[in-house]
């Protein structure tokens, strides 16, 4: 363990100026603190937060660090308090000691949300001081470091997928790379012994057979250097176990096939060296396509700066070489700790100015709970990237695998909540359109556009799944809430009362709700029923019988002239399909069509026609009917309708059905081939069209044609 003596001294070696007194303080106040506790090796409890602060030194952090590790864990392990440790130590360490304690004591349902919450909160602790995540990096590793003296198998397996998940990311989201990496090997160590014992085997038969030939490989690079005069550092660094598996399971190659298990760096003075050392290289080997990359010109968001390539080397190896400047190389090795390192005038108190940090807290504005902001925050953590541009040449970094509309929601959050379309490189492109590096884009908006539920299918960053996410959440509950009042005011229209919203304050805790607002989203959302509601509200009311009600609809069908009482039905006008209001995919109900919906519950109200065959399957849950009716204005917009045909099976056959629809202003939505034979096809053909009597002038002028040989509109 190391001494109070030796502590101060590694400090004061790097930072002269280093407060001797505080430091010495606070190893006494932190072994005191302790007192007898042990750790599960069953070393002193103290040693612990000795290490931590041991590991933080060789990062060269301030005083205020060192003094946060050694305290780190006596609020929560101890009877000290927080103001006992702004007393004795300033204001500045008690917010970094709190930022960096565990948060063990909330109580939340499950394991996962206390999880999902501290993770929350060290999230904001970290974007007011970027050191709490530098010290909570160094506790973990040293927790992880001594992952093995746990007993509990799954205790030691949630800990280290944890590391995996969140925290190794985090790492390598501030240029830790010496922290990611280690953290990821303990980790793996844990979760797949078996995967990790095979390449540390084959690691060692290959050292000792000596077919790596890194001193070999590294004296001609250096000497192939030398003769054009740059002067470079040159040495070869084997990869850890981890990242050579992972590197095999993403190519889906065997170890044998893993090109860079020792990756070769070139070090030089300047930018400029580093290019020309480039080109001596690409000079007097042969390079490997689709190898080369350049992060000197287009850092990643960590910061990180190299250029990488992949030769056939010396001795006719394929061998990975990254170039760099000193500087360069110090930032990708330390991460923002280079900052204490080179004395820069960053105020680490500035967690905000990291992109990525904003971004979290974007994420965290828009998630619903703990749960959900974790779930997103692991997407946010793709090591992978492509370089986008806007229009004006800004860079802007991308997930591999992202689309334009997670294009849209990296440049603002407001430009995607409104985008209509994108050009990339200045062809109109379809928002699911994945980009590739190098690709400018432009995004197109418009005040009237908002965000479609389709496209969380195809966004792919925490940030644009969350953004959508927030929107549909707070548009479904907008919905249901207009749906519910609309029943409402139905259901008293129809049993004789006045409506008012004082009628419901009576009754709220018997439906367990605080607001009327909440009464009426639960009614839209189908969780109750306005029935249920109308008898608690007057406790006399009669039942009227639901089963005839149901038998009065069923009467309606084939009677053209008879439509719903449009006193008492539901108007669906200003519900977006999707929200609380989905149109069924058996009947294709159109404005015209006699109506019926069916309430779900969590689901809202699902629109069939009223001679749709599948109404047939509810006829026994007459609770679930709601009469519906169209607004006047319903045929402004298009919806779905569906046509059956039964073509020739002939040249032009196809063009001609495409020309008479597009003639009467329908267009195809969607074309499927359900039967096909030497003579005839059958075709089943959705159509945008404007109403029911739109649909049935598109089906006049099919039937007109010769190679149509029967059309009708598809049932349920």
């Amino acid at each position: 363990m190391m001494r109070q003596f030796e502590l101060v001294e590694k400090v004061k070696a790097y930072d002269p100026t280093a407060d001797e007194d505080a430091l010495n303080r606070a190893y006494v106040f932190a072994m005191q603190a302790h007192g007898s506790q042990k750790r599960a090796s069953g070393d002193p409890y103290f040693s612990h937060p000795l290490e931590v602060a041991g590991i933080l030194t060789e990062y060269r952090l301030d005083a205020s660090s060192i003094i946060t590790a050694l305290l780190h864990d006596v609020v929560e392990d101890t009877l000290t308090t927080s103001e006992e440790i702004r007393d004795h130590f300033g204001q500045e360490v008690r917010l970094l000691v709190d930022g960096v304690t565990k948060l063990t004591q909330i109580e939340l349902q499950s394991e996962d949300s206390d999880q999902a919450e501290n993770f929350r909160k060290l999230v904001l602790a970290m974007s007011e001081d970027i050191r709490v995540l530098l010290v909570k990096l160094a506790d973990r590793l040293h927790n992880m470091r001594t992952l093995h003296f746990i007993s509990n198998p799954k205790k030691r397996r949630r800990i280290a997928l944890e590391t995996m998940e969140i925290y190794a990311p985090l790492a390598e989201r501030i240029g830790m790379q010496e922290f990611k990496s280690e953290l990821e090997d303990l980790a793996f160590s844990e979760l797949n012994s078996e995967a990790r014992e095979s390449i540390t085997s084959r690691l060692k038969f290959l050292r000792n057979e000596g077919k790596d030939n890194v001193d070999v490989i590294v004296s001609e690079l250096k000497e192939t250097l030398e003769e054009q005069t740059v002067k470079a550092e040159v040495y070869g660094r084997e990869k850890l176990p981890y990242s050579i598996w992972l590197k095999s399971q993403k190519k889906n190659i065997a170890f044998e096939q893993v090109s860079d298990i020792i990756a070769f760096r070139i070090i030089v003075d300047t930018v400029e060296e580093c290019y020309r050392a480039l080109g001596i290289i690409h000079g007097n080997y042969m390079m490997v396509p689709g190898r080369f990359k350049d992060y000197i010109s287009t850092p990643k968001l960590n910061g990180y700066q190299s250029l990488h390539t992949g030769i056939i080397g010396p001795e006719r190896q394929r061998i990975e070489v990254q170039i760099r400047a000193r500087r360069m190389h110090e930032t990708a090795e330390m991460g923002v700790a280079a900052h204490w390192q080179y004395k820069q005038d960053t105020d680490p108190k500035s967690g905000r100015q990291y992109r990525w940090m904003r971004e979290l807290l974007d994420i965290m504005e828009q998630a619903a709970g703990p749960e959900d902001f974790l779930e997103h925050t692991k997407l946010e953590m793709f090591p992978d990237q492509v370089f986008s541009f806007t229009p004006k040449g800004e860079v802007v970094a991308m997930p591999a695998g992202a689309t334009a509309i997670d294009f849209a929601y990296a440049v603002h959050s407001e430009i995607g909540d409104t985008c209509v379309g994108a050009k990339i490189n200045g062809r109109h492109m379809p928002l699911r359109t994945i980009l590739e590096n190098g690709d400018q884009i432009e995004i197109i908006t418009s005040t009237a556009q908002t965000p479609s539920p389709t496209w969380e299918n195809f966004a792919t960053t925490a940030k644009a799944r969350a953004c959508i996410r927030r929107f549909i959440r707070l548009r479904k509950r907008e919905e249901y809430f207009n749906l519910g009042k609309s029943i409402m005011e139905r259901g008293f229209q129809k049993e004789g009362y006045e409506f008012s919203n004082k009628a419901f304050e009576d009754v709220l805790t018997i439906f367990n709700v605080k607001m009327t607002d909440d009464l009426f989203v639960e009614v839209g959302a189908g969780h109750l029923t306005s029935r249920e509601v109308i008898e608690a509200v007057f406790p006399g009311t009669k039942k009227n019988s639901h089963k005839s009600r149901v038998v009065q609809l069923f009467s309606r069908r084939g009677k053209k002239k008879v439509r719903p009482n449009s006193n008492t039905s539901v108007p669906i006008k200003g519900l977006i399909p999707g929200m609380a209001l989905h149109f069924a995919g058996c009947c294709h109900a159109l404005p015209g069509d006699r109506i019926v919906g069916m309430v779900t519950k969590g689901r809202g109200i699902t629109i069939h026609t009223i001679d749709c065959e599948t109404l047939l399957e509810f006829a026994d849950t007459p609770e679930r009917w709601l009469d519906v009716s169209w607004e006047e204005d319903a045929s402004n917009e298009r919806r779905v309708g569906r046509v059956e045909l039964v073509v020739t099976n002939e040249p032009g056959t196809l063009g001609e059905l495409s020309m008479l629809i597009a003639k009467n202003d329908g267009n195809i939505n969607n074309l499927k081939i359900t039967n096909r034979s030497l003579e005839f096809f059958d075709i089943s053909v959705d159509i945008e069209v404007h109403d029911i009597r739109h649909l049935r002038n598109i089906i006049a002028a099919l039937r007109t044609s010769t190679v149509i040989k029967k059309v009708e509109r598809a049932r349920g």
